[in-house]
């Protein structure tokens, strides 16, 4: 998934991490060990983005959405607690249906849409069981570098029709393993530190996801209320109070960042900042670009778009 195919489903054509071509992939030399990837066709032909100016836009059926995909677009669907369904195309009933889909211009290797209740014309604001989705996935999942990630209105969502990325990266990224500071423990809330773009981080090994998703959505929802643009990124990753840098993942982080809104904001030359970006994961547009990546010019393009004043700041210049 991902990249072409026989039946040309999959019209962009990506390496992996572990090819041996270094103009197509590598890390950026500097302490924070961002992954740059040269991916031209994905800035040439990438669906031009809905003109966005408000967190709560509505859904609008005139406008593209997930309910006009092609047949061979979809994969399966996916249920939690409910029979499989037969027919591929056909959605099941229930609260927890989640179509997964093909991205026909990849971030990278296997890279899909997770698209809760379809039908239903949801807006791209984060629900429980969105997010609930989202975690199950990537602990269902035996790839270590199997990530999910949520762009919000405003925080370069291309489609204002609720969905989620879950893609393959098999580098490592710092925000895995940076240390955190406790902010609310209790609920599992801390903040990442040490990283080019500070945010809060949820904590879990599996357990009681149900109190976990809500307590994710109240932040994301308070965010949306107050018009603060955000992104998420789910990936495998170390305790939040473990040893600092420790390379076991036993669980998974919930990171979350409120950023600068970009309403109709020009995007970058090299890079648009979004959910895998701020993760240190930065597709390129050009190849000139990709040459001349450095990591300060990285940093300094991702703290463009970072609110100032409600995290900490960060350590990595």
């Amino acid at each position: 998934m991902g990249g072409q195919d026989e039946e040309g489903t999959f019209p962009l054509s990506l390496g992996r991490a572990t090819d041996s071509d270094p103009a197509r992939k590598g890390g950026v030399c500097g302490p924070v060990g961002f992954v740059a990837q040269l991916n031209i066709q994905r800035g040439l032909e990438r669906r031009q983005p809905q003109e966005i100016y408000s967190l709560q836009q509505q859904f609008d059926p005139q406008q593209f959405n997930f309910n006009k995909i092609q047949a061979r677009e979809i994969l399966f669907y996916m249920t939690r607690g409910l029979p499989p369904c037969l027919d591929k195309t056909e959605s099941p009933a229930g609260p927890a249906c989640i179509l997964l889909v093909i991205n026909v211009s990849p971030l990278e290797f296997g890279h899909i849409l997770l698209i809760p209740n379809p039908a239903q014309s949801l807006p791209q604001i984060l629900t429980p069981e969105a997010l609930h989705s989202g975690l199950d996935a990537v602990l269902l999942s035996s790839h270590p570098g199997f990530r999910i990630g949520f762009n919000s209105l405003g925080a370069f969502a291309s489609v204002n029709h609720l969905h989620l990325h879950g893609y393959y990266l098999d580098w490592e990224l710092l925000v895995e393993t940076a240390p955190c500071v406790p902010l609310l423990p209790e609920v599992s809330l801390y903040l990442l530190q040490e990283v080019p773009a500070p945010s809060f981080v949820f904590y879990s090994e599996g357990q009681q996801l149900e109190k976990l998703t809500r307590h994710v959505v109240q932040v994301t929802d308070y965010l949306v209320k107050k018009e603060v643009a955000h992104n998420l990124f789910i990936t495998r990753g170390a305790r939040p109070e473990g040893p600092i840098h420790s390379r076991a993942r036993p669980g998974i982080r919930i990171i979350v960042w409120p950023r600068r809104a970009c309403f109709g904001a020009k995007e970058e030359s090299a890079f648009n900042v979004a959910l895998c970006e701020l993760a240190g994961h930065l597709p390129i547009k050009t190849a000139q670009d990709f040459k001349d990546l450095t990591e300060p010019s990285a940093i300094q393009t991702i703290q463009k778009y970072l609110l100032s004043d409600n995290l900490p700041s960060s350590s990595v210049t």
